[in-house]
Formats: C-alpha cells, structure tokens, sequence
C-alpha cells in the first residue's frame, strides 16, 4: 500500500511478518546499526569478561550477529516467531529462547545484557520489574545495556503527535536506582546518535508506519501521516530526514 491510499497506519505490530519487512525497510534507511554497533564496541572494551551475551528481543539478529563473535556464548529471547525464522538464519550458533521476559527461564549468567528497543512494548508499570528480573540474569560486574529512542527527536515527536504516547528512560533512572542493594552498582545514561533519510515520499510514510506502530495506542490515518511527513520531514533538498537518536541506559552489577 502506498501513501497515497486510504488506510489505518500504525497497525504493524499486530502483523507481524509485515512488521518485520517494515522493519527491514527502517533499518535499510538509518544509521542506527552503525552508530549502535561502534557505541557497544567502546562497551566491549570495558566488561571485565565475555564468557556470555544475552539479547533480550533479538529481533531480526542484526546486532546479535554482530556482537556474538566477542562472546563464547550467545543467548537470545525473542518471542515473535516470524523475527525468531530470520535471527536462527542469522545468528545460527545462538540458543534462541521463544518465551516472553517475565516468563523465561535462563539458566546462564551473561557479562553483556542487551535490551534494544523492547520496552516500548512493556506496560509502563512493568518496566522496573522486567529490567530487575533481567539484572538477575547478570553475571557479578556484568552490565546490562538498554535502549530506547530519545523523547526529544523528531521520531518521538512524530509518535506523540499521533499517538499520544511517550517513552522515556530517564523516568527508569530514578526507579532503578531506588532498587535493593546489591543488584545495581552503576548507572549511567548515554545519547547515541540515529537518522533515517530517503528520497522516496511512499518509503518514508510506510517507515512512519512501522514507527507508529506503538501497542494500544490510537491508529492513525495514513492520509494524515503522509501530510505530516511532508510538512515536517522534507528538507530543502527534496529528502525525507527524521531523526531518532536513542538513549542508551547502562546498569551495572556489583562485581561481588
């Protein structure tokens, strides 16, 4: 479907081999991937041991592939079976776990935890409680990595405007750090950098899509997001650029 045609965007979510080509689309047009990969390079350098990776929504694997070879082993959680067919092709030699957060069972300890985008898909009131149960899963002085898209670029604009929804890890540092003693050492809060850019109106409002695809918020009218990308997005060039720097929160474990 393409933008000019009638429709409900934001409805990807709920199908999920078409929100998993609509993210492909995304990640053909941004430079996330790259900006992520060498900010997790730098954390690399620092972890004390790389015995286990764990990635929590591994999604598609692109950073599960890219990260695995520092690690002897390599655990992923991924619920969605159609992300789950396309990870297993890309990161073979990790163990894919299929339950959901709250209901799995690691029986490893992992040095690096990775928590990429997922708790959009959280109830707000749960995000505590998922990100301690997963520091249970850290090895002593090892750290858990989480990421989530800066409130204050234009992509979160974009999502607040149709959505009404916010996201916002800067709220978590607060919990987080009121947490029992003995489960977080250390934490930090990072920017990295991302931006999407295309010269294709069509292409961008079907990325705009797979980005308003926010649970149980209200769906927009495609018709509408085309405007609003037209209006906010296009540049004097003639290019379609919207930012979506991330927020990276980073949780350490006592060493002891």
């Amino acid at each position: 479907m393409t933008s000019q045609k009638a429709g409900k965007a934001g409805t990807l979510r709920t199908q999920e081999d078409a929100y998993r080509r609509a993210f492909t689309r995304f990640l053909a047009g941004t430079d996330e991937k790259v900006n992520t990969h060498a900010y997790l390079r730098g954390i690399l350098k620092e972890l004390p041991a790389r015995q286990v990776l764990l990635d929590v929504g591994a999604a598609e694997g692109t950073t599960t592939r890219y990260l695995a070879p520092y690690f002897e082993r390599t655990v992923c959680i991924e619920p969605s079976e159609p992300m789950r067919r396309v990870l297993e092709s890309a990161c073979p030699q990790a163990e894919v776990v299929s339950d959901p957060v709250m209901e799995a069972t690691i029986e490893v300890r992992a040095d690096l935890v990775l928590l990429s985008h997922v708790l959009y898909y959280v109830p707000r009131g749960q995000w505590v409680a998922t990100v301690s149960r997963i520091m249970e899963w850290l090895a002593p002085g090892g750290l858990l990595v989480v990421l989530l898209q800066d409130p204050d670029a234009a992509c979160m604009r974009m999502v607040r405007h149709f959505t009404g929804a916010q996201f916002d890890l800067r709220e978590l540092v607060e919990e987080v750090g009121a947490l029992p003693p003995g489960l977080v050492s250390g934490i930090e809060l990072d920017t990295v950098p991302a931006c999407y850019r295309s010269g294709d109106l069509d292409e961008t409002v079907a990325v705009a899509d797979f980005l308003l695809s926010v649970p149980g918020a209200p769906t927009p009218d495609r018709g509408a997001v085309a405007a609003y990308v037209r209006e906010h997005l296009r540049n004097r060039d003639g290019e379609y650029v919207l930012r979506h720097d991330q927020h990276a929160l980073r949780l350490q474990r006592p060493a002891r």
